[in-house]
């Protein structure tokens, strides 16, 4: 259990490093929007690819944030209706939540995703607005940002059994702090 725990705080690292990186494209999709709309505005000037970097920086910032806001147990929850039940209980859902609704759904995104980039890619597929972007970066962020997911998936699932194995005390507790 000690390896897998390990295992577990390694994918925790990548997505918590990730996930602070990703605050910055907030910072960067924010300026080009605002430019963007600015030079509109103010000189009548307009181009698709500006446009097109916005949603591919809030892109970035969702999918690539999918894994992190899972670690920082910030995702969509029932706590309504868990929240009278014992951790042990909580931890056993959150096992088969994982198993049953996450898995396959991450892993078939993240499967389905990966020919449609790889496609992109070698045509080198552009945008068909004038002046738009090459596309294969945006659709590279599927299958990474599901992998990610997916990886923090096994790291949750890893915290859960550690949990009702006794090999930890809290299923949510960091394995190791960040500052």
């Amino acid at each position: 259990m000690t390896g897998l725990l390990r295992l577990s705080g390694l994918i925790d690292a990548v997505n918590e490093g990730i996930g602070k990186l990703a605050y910055w494209l907030v910072l960067v999709a924010v300026v080009v929007s605002s430019v963007n709309a600015v030079i509109r505005y103010a000189f009548n000037i307009s181009s698709n690819a500006w446009l097109e970097l916005q949603w591919y920086l809030f892109a970035a910032v969702f999918l690539l944030c999918a894994g992190y806001t899972f670690l920082r147990n910030e995702h969509i929850r029932i706590d309504i209706v868990l929240g009278r039940f014992s951790r042990r209980v909580q931890a056993w859902v959150d096992i088969f939540g994982i198993l049953v609704f996450m898995f396959p759904m991450s892993i078939l995104i993240l499967k389905l995703s990966l020919p449609m980039f790889w496609d992109s890619f070698h045509t080198n597929e552009m945008s068909s607005d004038a002046g738009g972007l090459i596309r294969w970066p945006a659709k590279l962020l599927i299958p990474v940002g599901f992998f990610l997911l997916t990886a923090q998936g096994v790291s949750e699932l890893i915290k859960r059994i550690a949990f009702l194995t006794g090999h930890r005390d809290e299923p949510g507790e960091k394995m190791h702090s960040h500052s």
